[in-house]
């Protein structure tokens, strides 16, 4: 929306969802694209780095591997095995690519009485095993887990990045300008893929709402 870029030009866009490889192009065409958070396969990797290289940025797209812990049909993602060899592929096959955590939805409405999300255990579990096997730091790979519901629970698991955003309590809703995207307290990045090729994005070092909130 050329509204939204004229008003917010440095504005970060992320991808969340499944992204089918017929539609790379159009999603690399995307002004202020910043991040895909949803590669869940080595071919996807492939066709994302071919594709933003003939754009010719010159900063590399980050991207997340999407892991499905839960093991549901209805999910996508790697398989929890295959998570170490993508994110070494992403890493020295992909130069137009930016590795910089995994992401994993997990399944819905876990009773927390019965203990932690078991998925999100899996995810963390997994970076320590990807940064081990691959020699990263673990403080330079994020997580990303969760829907908005699972907000709580997964801050309790670890800090990390949350997922797909549609809604929070009200006190994390912009002071003066509800009906902008969402901005977390914590200087964390929030995201919401509502609509659209993408979510908006915010984080410490991109600028907020134009009132300075």
């Amino acid at each position: 929306d050329s509204r939204i870029l004229s008003s917010c030009p440095d504005i970060k866009w992320h991808f969340i969802g499944h992204l089918q490889k017929s539609n790379v192009n159009k999603l690399i065409a995307v002004p202020n694209l910043f991040m895909l958070e949803t590669v869940d396969s080595v071919k996807l990797a492939d066709r994302v780095n071919s594709s933003w290289q003939k754009k010719g940025s010159s900063q590399k797209l980050k991207v997340m591997v999407q892991v499905n812990t839960s093991g549901e049909d209805s999910k996508h993602g790697l398989p929890p095995g295959d998570t170490t060899a993508a994110v070494e592929h992403v890493i020295n096959k992909c130069p137009s690519l930016e590795f910089v955590g995994l992401m994993t939805i997990g399944s819905i409405g876990h009773d927390l009485s019965k203990g932690p999300n078991p998925d999100f255990q899996v995810l963390l579990s997994l970076r320590q095993e990807v940064c081990d096997k691959l020699n990263l730091p673990v403080d330079k790979v994020e997580l990303s887990m969760g829907m908005s519901t699972d907000f709580q629970h997964a801050v309790s698991v670890f800090r990390p990045s949350l997922g797909e955003q549609t809604c929070l309590h009200p006190k994390f809703q912009p002071r003066c300008c509800p009906d902008r995207p969402l901005r977390l307290p914590f200087g964390w990045r929030s995201q919401r893929s509502s609509a659209g090729p993408g979510g908006d994005s915010w984080d410490q070092s991109s600028p907020g709402c134009s009132c300075g909130w």
